[in-house]
């Protein structure tokens, strides 16, 4: 099983970008299908983009079509999220996710592996 462990977090104004990564440990990262969720204070986890095993198809939470794009570099076990045009409701707890099976792109429990997250907060 991989590990998480996300980077990249911090202060970034509205209407400014900023990337977060996701490194993974172990010889199995090719194998995992990977997703980015996130949570704000006082609100539940939730599914902001999700990418398949060889990057080939990708999936986006309706808030984020557009401005967030999540790839992979599976020769550097890592996973990114490029974010642009940030908005002040873009402020959470980013957090890396990742599984061997299939399953709702979008839901929580189909994830077995997860990150401690990073911080993203935008200021208006």
């Amino acid at each position: 099983q991989v590990q998480l462990v996300e980077s990249g977090g911090g202060l970034v104004q509205a209407g400014g970008s900023l990337r977060v990564s996701c490194a993974a440990s172990g010889r199995t990262f090719s194998l995992y299908q990977m997703a980015w969720f996130r949570q704000a204070p006082g609100k539940d986890r939730e599914f902001v983009a999700a990418i398949t095993k060889s990057g080939g198809d990708t999936y986006y939470a309706d808030s984020v079509k557009g401005r967030f794009t999540i790839s992979r570099d599976n020769a550097k076990n890592t996973v990114f999220l490029q974010m642009n045009r940030l908005k002040p409701e873009d402020t959470a707890v980013y957090y890396c996710a990742g599984t061997l099976y299939i399953g709702s792109w979008s839901s929580r429990g189909t994830y077995d592996t997860w990150g401690q997250g990073t911080q993203v907060t935008v200021s208006s």
